[in-house]
């Protein structure tokens, strides 16, 4: 397995990351009938949607894959936790790793960790994160793919850094060294009542755009520049459980916490599942 692993994730270095994606942002937007119709059926088919969940059960009244892929929700698909002080998971998915940031490292996999700093493209909050709290969440192509607010928080900064777009599958995430740090990502810090938040959504193969509810599509169009934006003066408050972007393909989240924030975590295993509005800890 590990010989296999090697060879698959080695392949990916010589693949045209951001070629392969913009055709398939091409491929998911087609809106011909027959052929987005049969996309949603065979792809939702394959993956396992619980169609059930989706607001739009009738697939002849999506205009396109991509909109099948970023679907809402029935208003009781999911439920945020009760408890005030609780924080959620922002996304449907699987833990790829949670706990403790060790001074400025990240746990990606076992044997491979990565830096806050270089995550965060240096963006000040970096020391608040110092032995602070992360979780990672793998979204697969079968989940819900909108991301939302793990707690309440007033938007300060948004980063969008270009990079690489090497798979996130979990295969990838234990080959592939400083993986989440090396690949595209869209930051966004809060400010909370309990100090600064991040959360990172980080672009992969095939991922052919990211979004946020501020700013609409971020990616494409693609730069080779670190862009920031200062969003302090817009008043953006978003609530816990609220909508903050979306992913059109599947892809990973990152949730980071300044240790002062947080009394107790919940245990999770590497590959346990997690919904949106589940409780992964509590803070102070």
């Amino acid at each position: 397995m590990g010989l296999i692993e090697k060879l698959l994730s080695g392949i990916q270095y010589l693949l045209p990351h951001h070629l392969l994606s913009r055709l398939v942002y091409a491929f998911m937007r087609i809106r011909l009938a027959p052929v987005k119709n049969s996309q949603i059926a065979l792809i939702g088919s394959m993956v396992g949607v619980a169609w059930e969940e989706a607001k739009i059960e009738n697939i002849s009244e999506f205009e396109t894959f991509n909109d099948f892929f970023t679907r809402e929700l029935k208003p009781d698909a999911r439920q945020i936790d009760p408890d005030p002080l609780a924080f959620v998971s922002p996304s449907d998915g699987k833990i790829s790793q949670s706990g403790r940031i060790t001074n400025d490292r990240i746990l990606q996999a076992k044997g491979q960790h990565y830096s806050v700093r270089t995550l965060l493209a240096n963006d000040p909050s970096c020391v608040e994160f110092t032995n602070g709290f992360f979780t990672t969440v793998y979204l697969s192509p079968r989940d819900y793919h909108r991301v939302h607010m793990p707690l309440e928080g007033h938007l300060q900064r948004m980063i969008h850094v270009p990079g690489r777009l090497f798979s996130v599958a979990p295969y990838t995430v234990r080959q592939v060294p400083n993986l989440f740090a090396r690949n595209e990502r869209v930051i966004s810090v809060f400010d909370t009542t309990h100090g600064p938040m991040a959360l990172v959504l980080v672009g992969a193969m095939l991922v052919s755009s990211m979004e946020t509810v501020w700013s609409g599509v971020v990616t494409p169009p693609r730069g080779r520049k670190i862009t920031h934006g200062d969003w302090s003066r817009h008043d953006i408050r978003l609530a816990r459980g609220a909508e903050m972007g979306r992913f059109n393909m599947g892809s990973t989240v990152i949730l980071l916490l300044p240790p002062g924030a947080v009394s107790a975590i919940e245990h999770y295993e590497s590959g346990d599942d997690v919904v949106m509005g589940q409780r992964l800890g509590r803070l102070r």
